[in-house]
C-alpha cells in the first residue's frame, strides 16, 4: 500500500492531532492493559506517561526515521509478577521493576553494541523473507483470538464476575466498529480515509452507548455494555513509579536481602529481553516492508534497539512497564497509509499530556472491549496480510522454504510456547527459532553445492 504520507512528511497541525488522537486509540487498551493485570496499584495513567516518554527516546535514538509506538510489553508480565513475589514490601516490588527495567535495557544496549560492530548482513542471511514473513504473519495471528474473545466482551459485571452484557449485543457493536472502519477505509475520501479506526470507535462507542442506556433505564442487564463507574473514581495524576519506590518500607520478606532480591529480578527480565529482541527484528522488518524503508540499514538496526532499551529504561521509571514496539501501531500505519514522523512524535506528547487529564483517560478506559476487538480484527489481520506478503516472492516448490514456511506457521498458530519458572519464551519467538533451525539445517546440502 502506497502511503499518502511518508516518514520526512509534515500533514498540516490539525490532521497531526486527529491522526495522533488515532495512533493512541490503537495503542490504548494494551498500553493500560499491562498494569491492570499485574494489579499491586500499578497506576495505568503512569504507564501511559512511560509509554509517551518512551517513545520520545526511541525517536530520539532513530534520528525521528522510524514511525512506530512504543507501549507497555506483555512479554514482562511474568517478569513484573516476579518483582512483587515472596512477600516484598510494595516499595522493594516498585523497585524491581525500575531494576528490571534496566537489565532488559542493558540487553539491548549490549546487543546494540554487537549489532553495530558485526553489521546486520548476518541478521539478513538468519532471518530472510522465508523466515521473517511467516514469523511476521504470527505476529497477527498470535493475536487474534484476543481480538475474537473481545467481540463479546462488554464492560459491565456482576458480583459474580459474570458480563452482564449480551454477548450477542456486543457482538453488534464488535461488527459495527468493523464494518465501519473498513468502509471509511475503503470508500472514503482524503481525511475519513485516513482515520478509519477513530470513526469505527466512534460508531461502535455509539451504539454500545444506546444499549446501555436503555439497559439502565429499562432495568435490563443484557444490554449494559458500558460501565460508568470510572468517573467515581478517577485518577487526577499518574502515580509514577519512582516516588513509590522510594518512598516506602524496603522489606525484602522470603527473598532476604537485597542482593538476593536484585538476582531474582536478573533472572526474570534478561531472558525474556533476548526473546523480545527477536520479536523487534520481526516489527522492524514489518514496519520497513511497509515504508519500503529498510529501518535495519538506516537509521540501523542499532540505533533501533538502543531507542527501545533505553526507552523501557525511561518509561519504567515512570510507568513501571517496559517498552516494546507495538503492532497495533504499525498496523495503524498502514491501513491509515501515514507513516509522518510527525504524527508519532505528537502521539507520545498526546499519551504524556492525556496521563494527567483524568476524563479523557477515563473514557477512553470506558471503551468496551467489544469496540476495540472490532478495530483489532482489522489490526491484527492487516499484520498478518503483511507478513504473508514478505514471502511472494519465495520460491515455495522448493521444499525447504515449503517446509520452513510450514513449521513457522503451525507452531506459531498452535501456540507453542516454553516456560522456564518466570521466564516464558512466546509462541512467536519459539515459531522464529524453530524456523531459522529449519531453515538452515535443510539449506546445508544447497549451500554445499553452491
Amino acid at each position: 500500500m502506497k502511503m499518502i504520507y511518508q516518514v520526512e512528511d509534515k500533514p498540516s497541525f490539525g490532521k497531526v492531532l486527529v491522526f495522533a488522537l488515532q495512533q493512541l486509540l490503537a495503542i490504548l487498551a494494551a498500553t493500560i492493559a499491562v498494569p491492570a493485570i499485574i494489579g499491586n496499584n500499578m497506576s495505568p495513567s503512569a504507564a501511559l506517561f512511560g509509554a509517551g516518554v518512551g517513545t520520545l527516546v526511541y525517536l530520539l535514538f532513530t534520528k525521528f526515521k522510524s514511525p512506530v509506538f512504543l507501549g507497555s510489553s506483555f512479554a514482562f508480565i511474568g517478569s513484573m509478577f516476579a518483582a512483587f513475589a515472596g512477600g516484598v514490601s510494595m516499595s522493594v516490588g516498585y523497585l524491581g521493576l525500575i531494576v528490571g527495567a534496566v537489565f532488559a535495557g542493558l540487553v539491548y544496549v549490549v546487543l546494540a553494541a554487537v549489532v553495530k560492530f558485526a553489521g546486520v548482513a548476518w541478521i539478513n542471511k538468519l532471518m530472510p523473507a522465508v523466515v521473517i514473513g511467516p514469523t511476521v504473519a504470527i505476529i497477527g495471528l498470535s493475536l487474534a483470538g484476543n481480538a475474537v474473545g473481545d467481540l463479546t466482551t462488554g464492560k459491565v459485571f456482576g458480583a459474580d464476575g459474570v458480563q452482564l452484557a449480551s454477548p450477542y449485543l456486543c457482538l453488534v457493536c464488535g461488527l459495527v466498529t468493523l464494518f465501519v472502519t473498513m468502509l471509511c477505509s475503503v470508500y472514503g475520501k482524503k481525511m475519513i480515509k485516513m482515520i478509519p479506526f477513530i470513526l469505527g470507535i466512534c460508531a461502535g462507542y455509539a451504539v454500545a452507548a444506546i444499549f446501555t442506556v436503555i439497559g439502565n433505564a429499562a432495568g435490563i442487564d443484557s444490554f449494559k455494555i458500558i460501565s460508568f463507574e470510572a468517573f467515581n473514581s478517577m485518577q487526577w495524576y499518574p502515580t509514577f513509579t519512582f516516588v513509590t519506590a522510594f518512598s516506602g518500607d524496603f522489606a525484602f520478606g522470603d527473598v532476604g536481602s537485597m542482593g538476593a532480591y536484585i538476582g531474582t529480578i536478573a533472572a526474570a527480565y534478561i531472558p525474556v529481553a533476548f526473546v523480545v529482541f527477536a520479536e523487534h527484528i520481526a516489527d522492524h522488518k514489518n514496519l520497513s516492508s511497509i515504508i519500503e524503508k529498510d529501518l535495519l540499514e538506516d537509521p540501523g538496526l542499532h540505533r533501533t534497539l538502543l531507542g527501545d532499551g533505553v526507552g523501557s529504561m525511561v518509561g519504567a521509571f515512570f510507568g513501571g512497564c517496559p517498552n516494546t514496539t507495538y503492532g497495533e501501531s504499525v498496523g495503524c500505519v498502514a491501513i491509515s497509509s501515514n507513516a509522518s514522523i510527525i504524527t508519532i512524535l505528537t502521539t507520545s506528547i498526546l499519551a504524556i499530556v492525556a496521563s494527567f487529564v483524568a476524563p479523557f483517560v477515563t473514557f477512553l478506559a470506558t471503551i468496551p472491549n467489544c469496540v476495540m476487538g472490532g478495530v483489532c480484527v482489522a489490526l491484527y489481520g492487516f499484520i498478518a496480510v503483511s507478513g504473508l506478503k514478505m514471502i511472494q516472492g519465495v520460491d515455495l516448490n522448493d521444499n525447504t522454504n515449503l517446509f520452513t514456511v510450514s513449521v513457522i506457521l503451525i507452531a506459531g498458530i498452535g501456540g507453542l510456547a516454553v516456560s522456564f519458572g518466570s521466564v516464558t519464551i512466546t509462541e512467536v519467538a519459539c515459531a522464529l527459532i524453530l524456523g531459522i533451525i529449519t531453515n538452515k539445517i535443510l539449506s546445508l546440502k544447497k549451500n554445499k553445492s553452491e
